[in-house]
C-alpha cells in the first residue's frame, strides 16, 4: 500500500514539474520583435522615401503619391512634400504579436503605423492605417492590410530614393 501512494505522488509530482517547464511560446525564442523594429526604424530614418506601389482593393492609386518624397523623422513626425506640398503626420513601427485585432495569423506581427490629420476625401486618408510589414531591406519596405470593414487588401510599397 505505501508504494503505491509514493508511486502515485511521485507520478503527481513529475507531472507537476513537467508543467512548470512548458511554455506558451512554440518557437522556443523570447516573443521579442525588438532588433527588427529598431532596424527598421534605422532604415526608414535614413534618408528619403517613395511609394512605388499602392494598390487600395485592387485598384492601383499609386499615382496619387507621385512626386512626393517621404521623411520618416526619429521624433516620429511624418513628412511628404511634393516641393509645393507638404504633408505632416505621424508615424511608429510597433509589435503587434499580443494584439487580438490582428489581420494575419502571424503571431509576430510588426505594425507600421501612419497617421495623416486629414479629411476623407484627401488621397493621404488612405496611408493612414496600422500596416503589417511583409518586408523589409535598407531600400525597400513592403506594407499589406486586408481591411476588417469590406475584406480588401491594400498594398503599400515605399522605395528609397
Amino acid at each position: 500500500m505505501k508504494k503505491t501512494f509514493y508511486f502515485g505522488v511521485l507520478i503527481m509530482l513529475s507531472l507537476s514539474l513537467m508543467s512548470f517547464n512548458c511554455s506558451d511560446d512554440d518557437d522556443g525564442s523570447p516573443n521579442s520583435n525588438s532588433q527588427q523594429i529598431s532596424e527598421i526604424e534605422s532604415d526608414v530614418q535614413s534618408g528619403t522615401w517613395r511609394i512605388t506601389n499602392f494598390n487600395d482593393s485592387g485598384q492601383n492609386e499609386t499615382s496619387d503619391f507621385n512626386g512626393y518624397d517621404f521623411s520618416f523623422n526619429a521624433d516620429g513626425s511624418l513628412l511628404a512634400s511634393n516641393g509645393s506640398n507638404t504633408m505632416t503626420g505621424t508615424w511608429s513601427v510597433t509589435d503587434d504579436s499580443n494584439s487580438s485585432s490582428d489581420d494575419s495569423n502571424d503571431d509576430d506581427d510588426i505594425d507600421f503605423n501612419i497617421f495623416f490629420p486629414v479629411s476623407e476625401s484627401n488621397d493621404f486618408e488612405d496611408l493612414n492605417d496600422d500596416w503589417d510589414v511583409v518586408m523589409t531591406s535598407s531600400t525597400r519596405i513592403e506594407l499589406i492590410d486586408v481591411s476588417g470593414g469590406n475584406g480588401g487588401t491594400d498594398i503599400l510599397t515605399f522605395e528609397k530614393n
